[in-house]
């Protein structure tokens, strides 16, 4: 997750070498999730989950897919490298997709089943996608929370299902309930929170004054059944805290293949506890995809 935020958090200049693990295990839920502290020990954690998961998901086949989740995702690099055709919209012509990470960071680099694909920025709307035409992808990368930052879902999930091919996928991460009301109790926001589990539209404010759409797994199948796609599964990102991670790695550097491993397995569950919800739907009228 790479909420909106211009600086990674740092500690105060007066925080010393014994407080800093203290204030780090004392950070509340929205202080966790809202910053975007890439190098923390649960952030390379993160990434390194969504890595694997996209890898599981992505098309056997060479196919053309569209990135819609923004400059700070991972993914595209990923999918290049596994012989995919990446069209990825940016904000604006400076930015650039990161390059794929390697295991110096988190990341193994990604298992070649064929020659790399290519990699086209494109400059544009990820709400609209009217430049574009219809039936164009195999498959459509809505990751990085893009679609609980644009609050008109259903609008969105239209475009992509309108760009799709048939029996093309859409991979999608949103925030969840469980996030929505850690960072409603946060803020104090206590009717807001008492109205949240009957809410069929839940907007939460977010500490960096942004607001976003938090969704249960069932209102994801009802959004994606009501614009004529398919769901195929709803799992949690992840199931493992911030703080049980941290804790681990601070005592095994190298346990990062294995929390990753026990995170995916764990994800498979019907518990749906994680901050993030990832889901895959399809558009009808090609094979079925695999779970």
């Amino acid at each position: 997750m790479r909420p909106s935020s211009s600086s990674a958090s740092r500690p105060p200049a007066s925080e010393t070498a014994d407080t800093a693990p203290e204030a780090r295990r004392s950070r509340s839920a929205a202080a966790q999730f809202a910053t975007s502290d890439s190098l923390s020990a649960y952030w390379r954690f993160y990434w390194a989950v969504a890595d694997a998961q996209l890898a599981r998901w992505l098309p056997t086949e060479r196919g053309r897919v569209l990135d819609l989740s923004g400059p700070d995702f991972r993914g595209a690099p990923r999918a290049v490298a596994d012989g995919h055709d990446v069209v990825t919209l940016l904000p604006s012509a400076e930015l650039r997709p990161r390059r794929q990470l390697t295991l110096v960071n988190g990341h193994a680099p990604a298992p070649r089943r064929r020659s790399p694909g290519s990699l086209q920025p494109v400059v544009g709307d990820t709400t609209f996608l009217s430049g574009f035409t219809s039936n164009a992808f195999d498959g459509v990368l809505a990751d990085n929370r893009v679609l609980s930052r644009h609050l008109a879902t259903e609008d969105s999930l239209n475009e992509i299902a309108r760009v799709l091919r048939p029996g093309g996928r859409v991979l999608m991460c949103v925030d969840s309930v469980v996030l929505g009301m850690a960072l409603l109790a946060e803020q104090d926001c206590w009717p807001e929170l008492s109205f949240a589990p009957r809410a069929d539209v839940l907007l939460v404010p977010w500490p960096d004054g942004s607001i976003t759409r938090c969704f249960t797994a069932e209102q994801i199948g009802e959004v994606v059944t009501d614009v004529g796609l398919e769901l195929d599964w709803v799992r949690p990102r992840t199931v493992l805290s911030a703080s049980t991670v941290e804790m681990m790695l601070a005592r095994d550097q190298h346990a990062l293949g294995r929390l990753v491993e026990m995170e995916l397995h764990a994800a498979e569950s019907d518990d749906y506890v994680g901050v993030h919800l990832l889901a895959s739907a399809r558009k009808p009228g090609g094979p079925a995809s695999p779970r």
